[in-house]
């Protein structure tokens, strides 16, 4: 900031404070300081809730609106949410952590392996790229705030919502009872568009710009995450009678192991549709010998870069000093994760249990071992 300050100094040193500045280095520096300043804003984001200390339930007291105005990332409409959805924001930074995590997992064996760079963009200029990775993660980032809300309704730790009121599925035998406490995903899936969706939803970009394109893929992939949640979500029953009869079950609607999700959605990231905008401005599939997608699939509208080198400019950090798996043939593997440039190889020492011996009743104990393995890293 401070060499934005000195650039307006260097090229406005005659203008008054107060008058209108129309020299050309004038116009150009403001020009530059406002572009550059819209890019810092942009490059802030709703996942730095994720990140942030403050997100323990003692933090939000009723009426503390300055707590939502400080908090890094959110846009206005979300921080509107903020103030009369206070004790929502754990459980939205709960579930932006778990999104950043199951994509960690899920990629943990690709040269882009889902890397957080800091607390404010959290994932740096990558983002800034309309790819494959980008569709991912902001569909698995709106799924964990679903899945998150849903079950803190459930818990009852929310003062706007329960228990999950879902109907009674039509296939359950009449016999067995529809209550329990199941997750409150109808209330989770709505919260999330609301929330999550919001910052899209105020800007507005000329038809057939590629902001717009962007804003329609980021949108349509906010809502294939959410509505991978629901379509995994499933009934679980729990039997009651005599000497464990069953005679009498207990039914109610429960969300899928995240894991599932994000399994679910790496299938979604893989199969991704490439699209394009039309004359009319709309998202269409680049190649028609295709299915179009549907709004349960993942999209995206620029290649990605290949990751393998570090790059300021696309946010890639490169594969260097990576861990690579000598004997596979797949993307894990040191030929492919090391871009071709070699590994080095060197001595490990890990510890894992070891000896493992069940003691009546009820629990295993183990010993710790140490041992030395091989282990490679890309050059």
């Amino acid at each position: 900031m401070l060499f934005l300050r000195r650039l307006v100094r260097v090229c406005c040193p005659s203008a008054p404070a107060g008058s209108v500045l129309d020299s050309r280095p004038c116009v150009f520096a403001l020009t530059l300081l406002t572009l550059l300043l819209q890019v810092v804003v942009e490059a802030n984001s709703w996942w730095s809730l994720a990140m942030n200390p403050l997100l323990i339930p003692e933090a939000y007291i009723i009426g503390a609106q300055p707590l939502c105005s400080q908090l890094v990332g959110l846009s206005q409409g979300q921080k509107k949410l903020c103030q009369l959805y206070q004790d929502h924001m754990q459980y939205i930074g709960e579930g932006a952590k778990t999104g950043i995590r199951e994509c960690q997992y899920q990629f943990r064996h690709r040269r882009w392996n889902c890397s957080t760079v800091d607390n404010s963009s959290v994932f740096g200029r990558v983002m800034q790229i309309g790819s494959r990775e980008t569709a991912f993660t902001y569909a698995i980032s709106a799924a964990g705030v679903v899945n998150a809300v849903s079950r803190a309704c459930r818990e009852g730790e929310l003062s706007s919502c329960g228990c999950s009121r879902a109907a009674r599925p039509k296939d359950l035998p009449r016999d067995w009872l529809w209550g329990g406490c199941g997750d409150n995903l109808n209330y989770g899936y709505r919260f999330s568009k609301e929330f999550v969706d919001a910052r899209e939803r105020e800007k507005s970009y000329a038809k057939g710009s590629f902001e717009s394109a962007r804003l329609m893929m980021n949108l349509h992939n906010n809502e294939a995450g959410r509505r991978t949640v629901s379509d995994l979500a499933h009934v679980s029953c729990k039997c009651h009678g005599v000497s464990g009869s069953c005679s009498l079950k207990t039914c109610w609607l429960q969300l899928a192991d995240f894991r599932k999700v994000g399994e679910t959605l790496k299938e979604k990231y893989d199969s991704a549709a490439s699209m394009k905008l039309n004359l009319r401005g709309k998202l269409v599939q680049r190649d028609s010998k295709f299915n179009p997608p549907t709004s349960h699939d993942l999209v995206y509208i620029e290649s990605s870069p290949d990751y393998c080198l570090s790059n300021q400019s696309t946010g890639s950090l490169g594969t260097v000093g990576r861990l690579c798996n000598k004997t596979s043939e797949g993307m894990d593997g040191c030929e492919l994760m090391c871009c071709g440039r070699g590994y080095d190889q060197y001595k490990a020492q890990i510890v894992e249990r070891c000896h493992c011996k069940f003691h009546w009743c009820c629990y295993v104990k183990c010993k710790r071992c140490t041992k030395t393995v091989d282990q490679f890293v890309c050059k």
